[in-house]
C-alpha cells in the first residue's frame, strides 16, 4: 500500500419491487438482459477484446446477483477478475471482487479483502475505494476497530485521490463514515469524545492506522490470496 502526507460502475442492480407482479416483471426483464450479454459474450471471438468480455462477465454477474443467483454471480463475477488481472486492470478487478464479496459465498470475505487491497494500493477511482472499504466497515462487528481504521483510511484516499467537486463529495461521505462508527462502536457524542477517539486509535496518522488495515485484510483473506502482491506491487510507478 502506498502512503503519503497526513490528511486531516454506478450503484448494483436493485430491483426495488413492492409488489409480486412488480417482482415478476423485473425479474423478466433481468433475464432478458441477461440473454443479450450472454449472446455478446457469445460473438466475441478475438483474444484482443478480453477489456469487453471482462466487462460483459461483470453485467451479467450484476444482473445475477439482482436475480439473487449468488453461484452463478459468483462464477462471472470470478472469471472477470481473472480477466482483470491478465489485463492488468486495476480498477475492473476491484469491481468484479465487489461482486464476489455480494455474492456471498463461501469465499467471499477473502474477495473483500483482496477488492480493498487492489484499491488502497493502486490509485483507482477514489468513489469505488471508499465503497469497497464501507463494506468492510459495514462487516466489522462493534467491539473491533476494523470499521474505524476503514473509515479513517477512506477518508485518506479521499484526500490523496479526489480533486474538486469529487474531493468535496467523498470528503463529506468519508466524514459521515467516521461520524457514524464514533457513535456506533464508541458510543462518542462530543466532538471533544470524538477528537479523543481519533487521537486514541491514531486514526489521523496514516502511517499507523494503514499498518492495522493490512491486518484487517489479511485477518479477511486468511491463507486465500489469488494473486501475488510483491509482484504487483513491483508494477507500481517508483516516486
Amino acid at each position: 500500500m502506498t502512503e503519503s502526507s497526513p490528511f486531516l460502475r454506478p450503484g448494483l442492480v436493485d430491483l426495488g419491487a413492492e409488489s409480486g407482479e412488480d417482482t415478476v416483471v423485473s425479474s423478466a426483464s433481468l433475464r432478458a438482459r441477461l440473454e443479450t450479454i450472454d449472446a455478446q459474450l457469445s460473438q466475441i471471438t478475438t483474444v484482443d477484446s478480453g477489456r469487453q468480455r471482462a466487462g460483459l462477465l461483470l453485467s451479467a454477474a450484476e444482473v445475477l446477483l439482482g436475480l439473487e443467483d449468488g453461484d452463478q454471480t459468483w462464477r462471472r463475477a470470478f472469471a472477470a477478475f481473472n480477466l482483470s488481472l491478465e489485463l492488468a486492470d486495476r480498477e475492473l478487478a476491484v469491481q468484479a471482487c465487489e461482486l464476489l464479496f455480494l455474492a456471498n459465498q463461501d469465499d467471499s470475505l477473502a474477495a473483500l479483502g483482496q477488492g480493498v487491497w487492489l484499491a488502497v494500493t493502486f490509485p483507482i477511482d477514489p468513489s469505488l475505494s471508499v465503497r469497497m472499504l464501507r463494506h468492510i466497515m459495514e462487516e466489522t462487528p462493534d467491539e473491533a476497530d476494523g470499521a474505524a481504521i476503514a473509515a479513517a483510511s477512506a477518508a485518506y484516499i479521499v484526500d490523496l485521490r479526489a480533486e474538486g467537486r469529487v474531493h468535496n463529495d467523498l470528503s463529506s461521505e468519508t466524514l459521515e463514515m467516521l461520524g457514524t462508527v464514533a457513535r456506533e462502536h464508541a458510543g462518542v457524542r462530543s466532538q471533544a469524545d470524538f477528537d479523543a477517539w481519533v487521537a486514541r486509535l491514531e486514526l489521523d496518522t496514516p502511517e499507523k492506522f494503514l499498518v492495522r488495515l493490512r491486518n484487517v485484510i489479511d485477518v479477511l483473506v486468511q491463507d486465500q490470496w489469488w494473486f501475488d502482491r510483491d509482484a504487483l506491487q513491483a508494477q507500481l510507478p517508483e516516486h
